[in-house]
């Protein structure tokens, strides 16, 4: 395996993320088999894939002597909410920049992630609407910070850069490492696509490592027109950070789009489907943004046929269970999901 251990790196999870056999849900969609691995389950509140990111962001700013993080997000972030959990664990503040996406969407007395910025102390939240210049947003936080004799850390959205990357390049390699202990075969794993570090850096590390595994993108917020370069420029980042001297090739980045509509954070029913089904055979929660889109981009890629029955598939679960909270009515079918 690629050596990392050069970088600075802070660890919030003991051991490695299970990887768990779906039966029930295998067995309600007729095939192909179906594995699970948990980084809903990561270390800080309450774990998900931004924690890995932040091992390597959060050792970065400590070491540069920082003081606060500063991130952005939307409303219901699991981003921000993990930042801050890292924040507190570390003694930092934190501040964030919320992006309406969605004019009218934040509501700090939103259940939900909205919740637990409040209850973990967050410093201070900028909210602005959709479209802004959100890096410029974060640095005026930060010299508005250093006049204060205050050192910030900015971080970008979902912890997506080079560095953050290596969370998952991290992560993996763990995946890697676990295969080869169960003696356990998969064809393909499933991953969600959005601001592109987790796919990005899974990319990097499947092509530096040679895992032979298929890697499917769900696109949470684009199509892959527009999804697929990111996550390209996201690998070849970190492949340059490691300075493998590697050039990613564009058919290592396979994005699926059409399961994230209307918009990004928007209800869908077959979000709604997903997410009940797994709850219903597995008990285990997904979320309404991330990995209930992505779940039903899975589920539609089963009944296409573009994923085999005779597969055997790992979906990654990358967190965000708590923005269930703010999603209860749609999720219950009170009231109808937008398409």
């Amino acid at each position: 395996m690629v050596d990392i251990s050069r970088f600075p790196r802070r660890r919030y999870t003991h051991g490695a993320t299970p990887i768990e056999f779906l039966p029930n849900l295998t067995e309600a969609v007729g095939g192909p088999k179906i594995w699970i691995k948990r980084d809903d389950q990561l270390g800080l509140t309450p774990g998900g894939n931004k924690t890995r990111k932040l091992e390597f962001l959060v050792a970065d700013a400590l070491a540069k002597g920082c003081d606060t993080l500063i991130t952005c997000g939307a409303p219901q972030s699991n981003h921000c909410r993990i930042t801050l959990s890292a924040a507190a664990k570390e003694g930092l503040k934190c501040r964030f920049v919320i992006e309406e996406r969605v004019p009218g969407s934040y509501d700090e007395r939103n259940s939900g992630n909205n919740f637990l910025f409040q209850l973990m102390g967050v410093e201070a939240i900028t909210v602005v609407p959709g479209g802004s210049d959100i890096a410029a947003a974060m640095q005026k936080i930060a010299d508005a910070l250093a006049a204060e004799d205050r050192l910030g850390y900015v971080i970008p959205g979902g912890g997506s850069n080079a560095l953050g990357g290596l969370g998952y390049f991290a992560g993996a390699q763990e995946l890697q490492q676990q295969l080869f202990e169960q003696s356990l075969h998969i064809d393909r794993v499933v991953v969600g696509s959005g601001s592109s570090g987790t796919h990005g850096g899974m990319v990097a590390a499947f092509l530096a490592n040679r895992i032979n595994i298929t890697l499917t993108g769900i696109g949470v917020s684009r199509d892959p027109e527009d999804q697929a370069p990111l996550v390209l420029c996201e690998a070849q980042a970190v492949c340059d950070l490691l300075e493998l001297g590697i050039t990613v090739p564009e058919d290592m980045v396979q994005c699926v789009g059409g399961f994230w509509q209307p918009k990004y954070s928007v209800p869908n029913a077959a979000m709604v489907e997903a997410v009940q089904l797994l709850a219903r055979t597995e008990g285990i929660l997904l979320d309404p943004v991330y990995t209930g889109k992505i779940m039903a981009g899975m589920l539609g890629m089963i009944r296409s046929g573009e994923i085999s029955k005779d597969e055997n598939v790992l979906f990654l679960h990358t967190g965000g269970a708590p923005t269930l909270f703010a999603y209860e009515d749609v999720l219950l079918g009170r009231v109808p999901a937008d398409s």
